[in-house]
């Protein structure tokens, strides 16, 4: 199936709020994230995308038939790492396996790599997520690596796996 990808709007409030307060969409993701999940942390979130530095975040909602089932980013690193960006995204539990992950993550690189002097852009996807390593492999990432004990997530200290993707 494909998705659409676009700018947040306030009117994503209920739909962002429904998709991650959900446990098992948030055992996926980093740490920061506030449980239960409610309408002003989607209202929070929502306000802080649209007013970042555009040259440094790329925020998008995913959607599937007008309705918002995920979110995906890019963020630019700083120093001698401003050219890589890391990629992080979500899809709602309701919409698992059903290929919206894999046709997030083309499109947003495809638009990073057009419209920004950005040249990689990788993911750390935890080792036990194999349905999100398998969305980066059918996008084209490359595995190069097990990041080992590399964080600590409800109290377990858990290995990573790096991907990326090289612009050409």
């Amino acid at each position: 199936m494909e998705c659409k990808i676009r700018c947040w709007e306030m009117e994503d409030v209920p739909e962002l709020a429904e998709a991650l307060n959900n446990r098992n969409v948030q055992n996926n993701l980093r740490d920061g994230l506030p449980y239960p999940y409610t309408e002003n942390d989607a209202k929070d979130f929502i306000k802080a995308m649209l007013n970042a530095d555009e040259n440094t975040t790329f925020a998008f909602a995913i959607t599937f038939d007008d309705t918002v089932v995920g979110s995906i980013g890019v963020f630019r690193k700083d120093n001698i790492h401003f050219r890589t960006a890391e990629m992080g995204y979500y899809i709602a539990e309701p919409f698992w396996g059903k290929g919206l992950g894999t046709s997030a993550v083309k499109q947003v690189c495809h638009y990073i790599f057009e419209h920004t002097d950005i040249i990689r852009i990788f993911a750390e996807p935890f080792v036990f997520n194999a349905a999100s390593c398998r969305i980066l492999e059918k996008s084209g990432f490359e595995y190069e690596g097990t990041l080992r004990s590399n964080a600590v997530k409800t109290g377990n200290i858990l290995d990573m796996k790096m991907y990326s993707l090289i612009k050409g």
